[in-house]
């Protein structure tokens, strides 16, 4: 794993150099992710743990001179708590990306105003900013919570399906999902998320998706 992460952010760095310009920065995340099920959280670490277990890659990154650290679908506050605090004592930037269900809630049941409110707190502020990932529009929309949230989360990588997390796993065939729609949320999004800066697509997304989202958020820019 320290071998393969360390020639994806020397691959990222080839990239930069061969096409960043003055008007489009390229900035290097190291991305990396929750230790069980996405899904599913289930023999749940606590904070040690989390901060112990996500050290060593967190570490590898920051060796590699990636400009910081993602961690994506976290389904819990122990682990991202952890994982914030590995970066914070490696010295690297880090992004918290929570998933959340249908209910717009976290997995574990806690909600995303409760976890980011509670890692500002504990940790000085240290993560860069918030993002949301692993969940349609539709899940979350109007439940992140107050103003103050709000502005602290600054990304967004969707899904294109409004399956739930279990009808995903079950899934035997990719859902694409309605791609209007999705840029539509996406718009709607921006316009109650004042800081939202960072948008990608997660399941069921293409390159295709992501066009149209960035068309529809142009086109009112």
């Amino acid at each position: 794993m320290d071998r393969l992460n360390k020639t994806a952010v020397e691959h990222m760095k080839a990239m930069r150099q061969a096409f960043e310009t003055d008007r489009s920065r390229i900035i290097i995340s190291g991305n990396i992710g929750p230790r069980g099920d996405g899904y599913k959280p289930s023999d749940m670490l606590n904070v040690a743990e989390a901060e112990s277990y996500h050290s060593d890659q967190i570490a590898t990154f920051k060796d590699a001179e990636a400009d910081l650290v993602s961690a994506f679908t976290m389904n819990y506050l122990e682990e991202a708590l952890g994982g914030v605090n590995a970066a914070r004592v490696k010295e690297i930037p880090v992004v918290i990306s929570f998933t959340l269900e249908t209910d717009g809630r976290l997995p574990d049941g806690g909600t995303f105003e409760n976890a980011i409110e509670t890692l500002d707190r504990t940790t000085g502020n240290y993560p860069l900013y918030y993002m949301v990932n692993c969940a349609h529009p539709l899940h979350f929309k109007n439940k992140l919570g107050s103003e103050k949230t709000l502005k602290r989360v600054k990304g967004l990588r969707a899904n294109s399906s409004t399956k739930s997390h279990e009808e995903l796993d079950n899934s035997v065939e990719i859902d694409k999902g309605d791609m209007d729609l999705l840029a539509r949320e996406y718009l709607d999004l921006r316009n109650s998320m004042p800081a939202l800066s960072v948008i990608g697509g997660c399941c069921g997304t293409d390159h295709t998706h992501i066009e149209r989202i960035c068309e529809s958020l142009l086109a009112k820019a």
